[in-house]
């Protein structure tokens, strides 16, 4: 039997359609982003949006908790959905809500959305001046709790404080390599070796805005930097995590980009002219294609045991030994 499939970051608009279509692409699980700048009151309601998705369609998605259920996922024919913050909103100033979010089955929370937040700064600020003492506060509560701290929107010298401050490994879920493509969001060499080292996970991203060549990127070009970046961290520290924003509207990515601390509009890695969600490559639309990636591996030599881990094996032992409490 062929390897696990995990897309370790998703924030589609989510329907049946979607749902079947992670079916058609044989996703065993799906990291689902449930909140950007909500409260806690605001992202229970997303969670009480997801329970409505789980009894509507049971024979095709139902929450994840542990990494078994990304085995029963497989044996059953469904998509395990695992839930997870790209802000520390959820948690307002709070540290009490690290435990409860781990409750109601939350595995991953990035420390920071762009900005500065109570924790950390985002890799939008000029200055980076690293983990707060909350940051530090709330990093040894999540190690204990079992969810797992996430850089993907973090400045340099956080994430590397981050990475250092656990006493779990981190994962960046979803951005590439900086020098690849010189996106505010993509990483450093030196974050990247860090991250290797210390056991962590890099997700890489399929949003336009992350890749060489944007939309018109070429999955020949996309699939030899997943090998270069093998080459950097060791094999066993890369997967997939796509960013996949399918059917969203241009009034989320307002929410994404201003959420409510700004009057403007901050165009983020877009601009004025090409503000809204970018084409995706004609080789990724939808889950469907997920596939694709490792047919591209494939043709440029990788072994299919290789293959295997950076289409899901390595996120699925990442999850065995990062959901459960310390």
């Amino acid at each position: 039997m062929s390897g696990f499939r995990i897309d370790n970051l998703q924030y589609a608009n989510w329907s049946e359609k979607i749902f079947r279509q992670m079916r058609a692409g044989g996703l065993d699980a799906v990291h689902v982003t449930i909140a950007y700048h909500e409260t806690f009151r605001e992202t229970v309601l997303q969670v009480e949006r997801w329970n409505r998705y789980f009894e509507q369609f049971p024979d095709l998605i139902f929450q994840g908790f542990h990494a078994d259920d990304v085995q029963l996922a497989r044996d059953t024919n469904r998509t395990a959905i695992f839930f997870g913050f790209q802000n520390p909103s959820p948690i307002e100033d709070d540290i009490g809500l690290v435990q409860v979010w781990h409750q109601l089955g939350v595995r991953f929370m990035q420390l920071t959305y762009n900005n500065q937040s109570l924790l950390a700064t985002g890799c939008y600020e000029d200055d980076d001046t690293g983990l707060t003492r909350m940051g530090r506060e709330v990093v040894t509560e999540m190690n204990r709790v079992g969810i797992v701290v996430d850089m993907s929107h973090s400045g340099e010298r956080s994430t590397l404080e981050a990475i250092e401050h656990s006493t779990r490994p981190i994962a960046i879920t979803h951005a590439n390599p900086h020098r690849w493509h010189a996106a505010l969001r993509n990483k450093s060499d030196t974050v990247l070796r860090a991250l290797g080292d210390s056991g962590g996970m890099l997700g890489f991203s399929i949003y336009p805005h992350h890749l060489a060549g944007g939309s018109d990127c070429t999955l020949d070009s996309f699939c030899q930097m997943i090998i270069d970046t093998a080459d950097l961290m060791g094999i066993d520290h890369i997967g997939i995590g796509t960013d996949l924003c399918q059917d969203q509207p241009y009034s989320v990515v307002e929410w994404m980009r201003v959420g409510r601390w700004t009057k403007g509009i901050d165009y983020g890695e877009g601009s004025a002219s090409n503000a809204g969600f970018p084409p995706m490559p004609d080789w990724y639309n939808d889950n469907r294609d997920f596939g694709n990636i490792a047919d591209g591996l494939r043709n440029l030599g990788m072994t299919q045991g290789d293959i295997d881990k950076v289409m899901g094996d390595n996120w699925y032992r990442f999850y065995t030994d990062s959901f459960g409490g310390a």
